[in-house]
């Protein structure tokens, strides 16, 4: 097994909503499937067990291919905290580990999104190689969660997501 180097990726996103609406915009199916690693227009499967120890899926359909995120939930503590892994196993066999914590402010709320992210080594890297893999990956992720989350608000404050896909 090739060695696995880590980087964190933090992002803060305000909500003009309550605490409880962006907590379940993380956990039920029918919210996640609008938003998360998806987008209604492209989603086939929205799985969830939003408890410790309760896994989520969710298969979205893309140029002809399905993609496959998974995970497990670690904690649960409503509406502040959740955190839970995510995996891509036809990409990779590392899990990542996500962190979202909510904040109540006097309008509306704070969500700071943690994702401590595994990169696999090739055998014959060398720092200067590892450091790039890494930025590669966590900027790439930022970006995807950066669309993901402009999803999200739109979805948590107007009911909808514009885009379809």
């Amino acid at each position: 097994m090739s060695k696995v180097s880590s980087t964190r990726l933090k992002m803060i996103r305000n909500f003009e909503v309550a605490s409880e609406k962006v907590f379940d915009a993380w956990l039920k199916p029918e919210m996640m499937g609008k938003w998360f690693f998806t987008l209604e227009g492209t989603n086939k499967v929205t799985r969830n067990n939003p408890q410790v120890g309760g896994t989520w899926e969710i298969i979205d359909h893309r140029g002809g291919q399905d993609y496959r995120a998974i995970g497990e939930y670690l904690e649960l503590d409503s509406p502040k905290k959740i955190k839970l892994t995510f995996k891509m196993p036809e990409m990779s066999d590392l899990e990542d580990t996500i962190t979202v914590e909510i904040k109540e402010l006097e309008q509306g709320c704070e969500m700071t999104f943690t994702q401590l992210i595994h990169v696999a080594q090739e055998s014959n890297w060398t720092d200067s190689e590892i450091e790039k893999a890494l930025d590669e990956m966590r900027d790439g992720t930022e970006v995807g969660w950066n669309y993901m989350f402009m999803g999200l608000k739109e979805l948590v404050e107007t009911g909808e997501v514009s885009y379809k896909g």
